[in-house]
């Protein structure tokens, strides 16, 4: 048997095993074999990361650290990250069996966050306020909260913790990362960078382990300021319930149940492939899939036909190989999810047009695969159009006017990203206006940036990352007041 990669936590600048050692095995989706062992934490190591977070943001040299200097290491890391992309994305790929391609696209740009709020730590700034009393001066300050807990998931563990981590150092904060306990291998070896790049001990550090056992502990600790999760909305609503009780502040970006809309007037060759991009290019395993196919009925038939030619000559296959265009899904559990949804259409009378099961190809293996599947004749009351799958099921869901698109879009709990396919500048500002969605493509899907801030409306999520509003969240505002008068008037009124 081959011997498993071990990755160990960072507790104050210091790799370090589980106080139990205890380890967990981390399972490559496209074999189902374990292939590395990350330290199963419980809560004695939770509470040692936090706690050298907290020593690191009160008293280590991260503490006087000027903003210039954050920003320096900052772009340090960036560079690094730069220099071993390749080997980042090839544990991603091993640990959650997305295309390697799109591991490798990801671990290229990630920089850019860093790079960018670098470049921001030191344009933080304060204010002198205008007074009406000509005795007193006052003026503000933008500090940071202090320990942060970044909570990431497992379909992009890099990508969604840069999100998190990039601007609340930027803003000086410490941070405790807990990665999926299915996809942490990629966090761990970050943690190598961050030691090259000179980061004090304690600002940066890891715990791995299950959420039911260590969660509590890292959401509730007093000394923690504030909880940066992303995942599936239950856990986020658990989450803010419990930094609730300690007034923590919180920033959640959950799932969705995302809108593709398809005029009749768009270019439906850019139509087609923007659906196929939008729900399987990840196996559908993103929150921001574009699960629900919304096409006006004239180009209904035309459009559902040609989506589902183009999906059927999907190449799935090894994640690691170029020519493959489908991989398999993270977990066992997932797919089982995901099989368990398409009964749940089939039951409810929706049509399945493509796929709807495990892939009949002994070369995939033991694999956690499943087909891109189509189902059409779905309304927007059934529950594969209202329920967050997580996987490669598209619904085609017809309509006849804007009013009606706009009427089925926001029936939804959700509302984190849509996108408008049409020609007429008019109908894309419309649109725009009336979705109630935290990002709206145009003739797009799926695209991204550092500077352009994410996040969701309703049960979508609270607050935003990416772009300059991203630094706000790791902030809060300190009001300065000096008596500029010589001794006090009468100490009983208030001025």
């Amino acid at each position: 048997m081959t011997e498993l990669a071990r990755f160990r936590n960072v507790v104050d600048g210091k790799a370090v095993e589980s106080v139990t050692n205890r380890w967990l095995a981390s399972i490559n989706p496209f074999d189902a074999e374990p292939w590395a062992e990350v330290p199963h934490c419980g809560v004695d190591d939770a509470e040692a990361a936090v706690e050298a977070a907290h020593r690191a943001f009160v008293r280590g040299p991260w503490a006087t650290m000027s903003a210039t200097a954050r920003g320096k290491l900052l772009r340090r890391l960036g560079d690094l990250i730069t220099r071993d992309a390749e080997k980042l994305a090839a544990i991603e790929t091993r640990d959650n069996g997305k295309l390697h391609a799109e591991m490798v696209g990801q671990c290229r740009y990630i920089p850019e966050w860093f790079h960018y709020f670098g470049g921001l730590a030191d344009k933080v700034e304060g204010g002198v306020l205008p007074m009406d009393k000509a005795d007193l001066f006052s003026y503000t300050k933008r500090e940071p909260l202090g320990v942060v807990v970044a909570i990431t998931p497992w379909n992009s563990p890099l990508l969604l913790l840069t999100w998190k981590l990039a601007p609340a150092l930027a803003a000086g904060n410490t941070v405790v990362i807990k990665p999926s306990e299915h996809t942490s291998c990629s966090t761990l070896a970050l943690m190598d960078l961050v030691r090259e790049a000179g980061f004090p001990d304690g600002v940066i550090n890891t715990v791995t382990g299950y959420g039911h056992e260590i969660g509590p502990t890292l959401t509730r600790h007093p000394m923690v300021a504030k909880i940066a999760f992303t995942g599936g909305d239950a856990t986020g609503a658990a989450i803010y319930a419990g930094a609730a009780k300690g007034l923590k502040h919180v920033t959640l970006e959950l799932g969705g149940k995302s809108p593709n809309i398809v005029f009749a007037d768009a270019n439906l060759d850019d139509a087609v492939k923007g659906a196929i991009s939008g729900i399987f290019a990840a196996s559908g395993q993103t929150c921001i899939a574009g699960a629900r196919l919304l096409v006006q009925r004239s180009v209904h038939d035309e459009v559902s036909a040609r989506v589902v030619d183009f999906a059927r000559a999907a190449r799935l296959g090894d994640p690691m190989e170029a020519t493959t265009q489908v991989g398999p899904v993270t977990t066992l559990a997932q797919r089982e999810k995901i099989l368990d949804y398409m009964d749940v259409a089939r039951d409810e009378g929706a049509r399945c047009l493509l796929g709807g099961g495990t892939p009949d190809d002994p070369g995939l293996g033991k694999g956690w695969f499943v087909e891109p599947t189509i189902f059409g004749g779905v309304s927007n009351s059934m529950r594969i159009a209202r329920e967050e799958v997580f996987g490669p099921i598209l619904s085609i869901i017809p309509f006849e006017d804007e009013d009606e698109a706009i009427e089925i879009a926001n029936d939804t709990l959700y509302g984190l990203a849509s996108g408008v396919w049409t020609s007429s500048i008019r109908r894309a500002l419309t649109m725009a206006d009336r979705i109630r969605a935290g990002t709206v493509w145009v003739n797009t899907y799926r695209a991204v940036s550092f500077m352009a801030p994410f996040g969701g409306y309703k049960m979508s999520g609270i607050g935003r990352e990416s772009g300059q509003a991203a630094i706000d969240e790791y902030l809060q505002t300190k009001c300065v007041w000096i008596n500029l008068a010589e001794g006090i008037a009468n100490p009983f009124v208030l001025r």
